[in-house]
């Protein structure tokens, strides 16, 4: 995580600070358990290791672009979705 001296106290700031690698996690488990899918059933359907899912979903790995479309595709999405920060205040 880069430096960002609101971690502690406001959320926002929190996301907003978050590198890219946490950021595409974060967004990519937030869509994977709206839709209720398990990271197995997921890594299923996206044809991706559950394991690689995990770490994606952590911000430990750092997906090619090829693989960004895939974690797309299998949530229904396009890729920007998962490179998108929240609007302020959500």
């Amino acid at each position: 995580m880069t430096h960002c001296p609101w971690t502690d106290r406001h959320k926002f700031w929190r996301v907003a600070c978050m590198d890219v690698r946490q950021l595409f996690g974060t967004n990519v488990r937030r869509l994977r358990l709206e839709k209720g899918l398990s990271q197995e059933e997921f890594g299923f359907v996206a044809g991706i290791d559950r394991t690689y899912v995990s770490g994606v979903e952590r911000g430990l790995r750092n997906p090619t672009i090829v693989l960004a479309e895939k974690f797309a595709q299998g949530l229904g999405v396009e890729v920007d979705e998962l490179l998108r920060r929240p609007a302020k205040g959500a």
